[in-house]
């Protein structure tokens, strides 16, 4: 049995990642730049970079490809678009990107540190309606909270 953590391990020797201030850059300087938020809804709408894409990870797959419900055409069309994954921690990106890799995108890497490691470098993130989120809830909706039934049982 291989565990969620050794999953992203084993991903990571086929994927690329770029950190917080290597998007800024791609930013300017490819305006056809895609970033892909693979978080869900309710996630993206409390907060996202300006002008991303959001498509949930849990359908990812079936978005990327012609005749499924899923289909998201701009999508499936990027497969040699330079496309920058983001989630909220980096893992689900980099899971993603492999998908996406084994799918035929040419150019897509991982945001590192995720929309986490975004928001630590003090870059804007966005509600639904567009507005800024301030600081004091950004840091807070990235404070991590475990319940203690989510801990792995001591001894």
């Amino acid at each position: 049995m291989v565990r969620y953590i050794e999953l992203i391990r084993h991903c990571l020797s086929d994927i690329q990642e770029i950190m917080p201030w290597d998007l800024v850059d791609r930013m300017k300087a490819n305006p056809d730049l895609l970033v892909l938020d693979v978080r869900e809804p309710y996630e993206f709408d409390a907060m996202h970079i300006a002008g991303s894409m959001n498509i949930p990870r849990g359908i990812l797959e079936s978005a990327c490809e012609w005749d499924f419900e899923d289909t998201v055409p701009e999508l499936v069309k990027a497969r040699k678009r330079e496309v920058v994954v983001v989630c909220h921690s980096g893992h689900r990106s980099i899971l993603a990107v492999h998908s996406m890799q084994l799918l035929g995108y040419e150019d897509v890497v991982s945001l590192r540190t995720g929309l986490r490691g975004w928001n630590d470098y003090e870059e804007p993130l966005v509600s639904s309606a567009e507005t800024i989120v301030v600081s004091a809830e950004t840091d807070d909706y990235f404070v991590a909270r475990l319940r203690p039934e989510q801990m792995a049982p001591r001894g």
